[in-house]
């Protein structure tokens, strides 16, 4: 039986047991019987969001303490030249049909469209790849960080 299974399991043995208690003292009790079941569920939800947030504080220092960004998922060479063939191979069927159907205003834009989502793809594998640079201007010191 898993964690979440055993909780579960406790929780219906609760609200079984609040059921069985309301059933022998009668209905004057009801509401204090459901206000005591609601607060364990309560406490068993803010226990719970207690320890993810702990858990996602402490995978927060590591980071930290290790001085790193938080890992992030890297594209491999071949996916990058797996879509670059695809592109170019998907690029003569469109550049046909562009072409044929509308001529150059056609063909421009099925070039403007594999041109744009081979860049979405670039900048999603090179985050830093178009950002702008800031030049060091002559206000700037060096001794300020």
């Amino acid at each position: 039986m898993t964690g979440l299974e055993a909780r579960d399991t406790e929780l219906k043995k609760e609200l079984n047991a609040t059921l069985q208690a309301r059933r022998e003292l009668g209905e004057e009790y009801e509401s204090a019987l459901v206000d005591s079941f609601l607060e364990k569920v309560d406490q068993r939800i803010d226990g719970a969001v207690e320890r993810r947030l702990r858990r996602q504080f402490a995978e927060q220092q590591m980071v930290e303490a290790r001085g790193s960004r938080s890992p992030q998922p890297t594209d491999s060479w071949g996916e990058r030249f797996g879509f670059g063939i695809v592109s170019l191979v998907l690029a003569i069927p469109l550049s046909a049909i562009g072409g044929g159907v509308a001529h150059l205003p056609g063909l421009l834009v099925a070039w403007a469209g594999i041109v744009g989502v081979n860049v979405v793809q670039a900048t999603r594998t090179n985050p830093g790849l178009f950002g702008r640079r800031r030049r060091k201007s002559s206000a700037d010191s060096d001794w300020e960080e």
